[in-house]
């Protein structure tokens, strides 16, 4: 699960997250490593675009929280990538996204691996290479076998038959 800040100028006029050169970008990014959009969820932190593209406002933060917290219990992700500082400081409140990049954390569960937003890089180029190093490292992280639920069934009816 990808999430990044909220709607750009592209996103709001066809009502789909990550379509306009931040998208492609993104696109080509998991495409790089063997993904495609369908293999993957993209959301936002706020669902409308703010006026002039300006940054979301805590409270918008805030309004929007239940939808996305009701589209990640929807999705259950095995990771959730935070794209962006707006959307890392939800799950990790005061850390700088340029020392957290690239590292995965524990939230409620579930693994965070934050980095960059893509148009971080479509406005400062140099931020590219960490970016595809992230991807990279995102796919290894993919790769690693999922932790066995302790609820199992199998394990349920083992220990129910210790005590019959």
């Amino acid at each position: 699960m990808f999430i990044g800040e909220g709607p750009g100028f592209y996103e709001d006029r066809d009502g789909r997250p990550f379509v306009g050169p931040a998208g492609k970008l993104l696109d080509r990014l998991l495409s790089s490593v063997g993904l495609k959009r369908e293999d993957v969820y993209i959301t936002n932190m706020v669902k409308c675009r703010p006026p002039n593209n300006r940054d979301p406002l805590l409270g918008e933060v805030r309004s929007c929280g239940p939808y996305l917290a009701q589209q990640i219990e929807m999705i259950a992700p095995r990771i959730i990538v935070a794209l962006g500082r707006h959307s890392f400081s939800k799950f990790c409140p005061g850390e700088a996204i340029g020392k957290a990049r690239g590292k995965p954390r524990s939230w409620n569960g579930l693994t965070v691996y934050p980095m960059y937003h893509p148009a971080a890089a479509l406005r400062n180029p140099g931020l590219l290479s960490a970016l595809e190093s992230d991807f990279q490292e995102l796919i290894s992280l993919l790769e690693q076998p999922q932790p066995q639920s302790s609820n199992s069934e199998a394990e349920h009816s083992e220990q129910l038959s210790l005590f019959q």
